[in-house]
Formats: C-alpha cells, sequence, structure tokens
C-alpha cells in the first residue's frame, strides 16, 4: 500500500508540475495575443489619423483657395475675366477664338 502510495503522490506532483508549466503557458500565450491585438490595434490607428490628418490638411487649403478665389469673384473685373476664361463667354457682337494647346 506504501509503494501505491508515493506512486501516486509523484504522479500527482509531477502533474501538478506540468498543469502549473501549461496554464502558464496558456496565460502568457493569451496575455501575448490580447497585447500583441491591442499594439497592432494602436499601430492602425495612429496610420488612420496621419492619413485624416493629411487629408483635413488638403481640404482646409481647398477652403483657403476657394475663399481667396469668392474674394476674388466680388471685383466685377475679376468677375468678368473669370467668366471669360472659364465659361467662354462674350460680349455682344466680340468673336472670341479659342487655341488649344495640345
Amino acid at each position: 500500500m506504501g509503494k501505491i502510495k508515493e506512486r501516486f503522490q509523484g504522479i500527482i506532483k509531477q502533474f501538478n508540475i506540468y498543469s502549473w508549466r501549461a496554464i502558464t503557458v496558456a496565460i502568457f500565450a493569451f496575455t501575448f495575443f490580447i497585447i500583441g491585438r491591442s499594439v497592432w490595434d494602436i499601430i492602425r490607428i495612429n496610420r488612420d489619423i496621419s492619413r485624416l490628418n493629411i487629408e483635413k490638411q488638403h481640404y482646409l487649403q481647398s477652403i483657403a483657395e476657394d475663399s481667396a478665389a469668392m474674394a476674388r469673384l466680388r471685383y466685377d473685373e475679376y468677375l468678368e475675366k473669370y467668366a471669360r476664361e472659364n465659361f467662354n463667354m462674350q460680349r455682344k457682337g466680340e468673336h472670341i477664338y479659342i487655341f488649344n494647346e495640345e
């Protein structure tokens, strides 16, 4: 009976060592995947923020250009010049020749 008890306690001791190792490895793996995923999400979010900031600068520049153009359109001289250049408008009795630069 003593030998069986000693053998059983040895098996339990080995099982405890292996089970603790397995549990520890499982916890480390689980933690690594959660932290790794969080790090990857942070990198992706920072990349998106950078891209959106570039777009923001582009749109702010576009707004500034459009605002300047609108301010210039308030003057009749520029408005007439803009209409002639962009919409091919003309005065009565005036002939316009358009040359395509290719």
